[in-house]
């Protein structure tokens, strides 16, 4: 099976492709942080990270997708423009005929590390140990996106 998973955020969208293949390890091959600027109006962010998307779908051609959903405490208006890039994916990837899988941190943060309430910190350590990762300074956000990846081929059968 290959994923494409996403961290959504419309600043910065970590993106990743894993592929495993009948009981093998997960594989990474492709990841990447893509950004926008704040420059831009908001709509512009959502299309460039919609077509960031589109062209992610149709190189590396995943079976499913997989999106981490919304979690803030503090900022209403930065959670409800991360739900709306959340929204423009699942409805890019199920526009393309994609089964979309959802997990929240806490599920991410139990697949990669046992301990539903790890810090970013332990995603971070724990990520390389469970990937053969190449060796390049990686953002948080794309780090996750892998997270989120590594979730999704533990859970789907």
């Amino acid at each position: 099976m290959r994923v494409l998973a996403f961290d959504p955020g419309y600043e910065r969208l970590g993106a990743a492709v894993l592929e495993k293949e009948n009981g093998k390890k997960e594989i990474l091959l492709h990841s990447e942080c893509i950004r926008t600027s704040a420059k831009l109006d908001f709509s512009k962010r959502l299309m460039e990270l919609g077509a960031a998307a589109e062209a992610l779908i149709k190189k590396w051609k995943p079976d499913a997708v997989a999106l981490e959903e919304v979690f803030f405490e503090k900022n209403a208006k930065t959670a409800m423009q991360v739900a709306e890039v959340r929204g423009a994916l699942a409805y890019i990837a199920a526009s393309k005929g994609l089964v979309v899988h959802h997990y929240t941190p806490g599920e991410v943060k139990i697949a990669v590390t046992g301990y539903g309430r790890a810090s970013k910190a332990d995603i971070l350590l724990m990520v390389p140990k469970l990937l053969a990762l190449p060796p390049r300074v990686r953002l948080d956000d794309e780090v996750d996106a892998i997270a989120v990846g590594i979730t999704c081929l533990a859970s789907v059968r």
